[in-house]
């Protein structure tokens, strides 16, 4: 996998405040902000999983089975998210 280089401007109490948990952590700046965007990533992807589930649900006809599913759906999808966060 080819590594981008790319700089970005942060304010300098946030620049402090990652700079002390990358040497927490062990980990160099860089490999903070990947962990913190891949993070990020995963969560933004869960949110819209879990907006599209909402709006089918909205969209279904008053079948209570398909609403018994769903509820077990969305349960199970917001364990799962919660659990990351």
């Amino acid at each position: 996998m080819t590594n981008i280089k790319t700089a970005i401007s942060l304010q300098e109490s946030l620049f402090e405040q990652v700079d002390r948990l990358a040497q927490e952590m062990e980990v160099s700046r860089s490999r903070l902000f990947v962990l913190a965007m891949e993070d990020f990533i995963r969560h933004h992807r869960d949110q819209q999983l879990f907006e599209a589930i909402n709006q089918a649900s909205a969209e279904l006809a008053d079948d209570p089975v398909d609403h018994t599913r769903l509820r077990q759906i969305r349960r199970q999808h917001r364990r799962t998210v919660e659990g990351e966060w």
